[in-house]
């Protein structure tokens, strides 16, 4: 059984959130806010947010400044995982990953679909790594983040997780590869 290892330090992670979005601002943006109230909360750094149009361009160019950044651990984008012509965030980030974890796209529609149903196929959640960096991508509504955050990251990016988890994997990221600048 899953559990938190008390005898173990927390260690915070830290975090930049990125919203893909054409219509939202800082202002408006719930799904970020969501994100970053629940990093937050559970004792982790927020390095940096922005928000970005539906773009591959300005998906990738805004991913690749934090994964470059040796203080971000991990980006957590919010949006553009569905299935119209302006969804475009996995074709950016995928682009970018070095590896793919499939697991999590799979764990993230089976936790939704105990909510939603079979509607969660339309969702094309997706993670990975690059340079060292963890980068998860959620739908764009509260309730995907809630359930991103809460049912997967919370745990998996919590060191004293157990039997194993994302946070412990960190040092041996770039394992093989030069070290990061910075």
């Amino acid at each position: 059984m899953s559990k938190i290892d008390e005898t173990k330090p927390f260690k915070p992670v830290n975090i930049a959130v990125l919203t893909v979005s054409d219509t939202r601002t800082l202002e408006t943006d719930k799904s970020g806010d969501t994100l970053v109230e629940r990093l937050k909360r559970d004792g982790h750094v927020l390095v940096d947010r922005a928000i970005v149009t539906d773009d591959i361009a300005a998906i990738r160019a805004r991913v690749k400044k934090w994964i470059d950044d040796p203080k971000v651990e991990a980006v957590i984008t919010t949006g553009g995982t569905g299935v119209t012509g302006r969804d475009v965030t996995p074709e950016a980030l995928e682009g970018l990953f070095e590896k793919k974890i499939d697991g999590f796209g799979e764990v993230f529609r089976w936790v939704s679909f105990q909510k939603i149903g079979t509607s969660t196929m339309q969702s094309r959640a997706t993670a990975g790594v690059a340079n060292g960096t963890y980068i998860f991508a959620l739908p764009g509504s509260t309730g995907a983040c809630k359930d991103g955050w809460d049912e997967i990251l919370h745990w998996q990016l919590d060191i004293r997780f157990r039997p194993c988890n994302f946070a412990e994997l960190m040092p041996r990221l770039n394992e093989g590869k030069m070290p990061r600048s910075g």
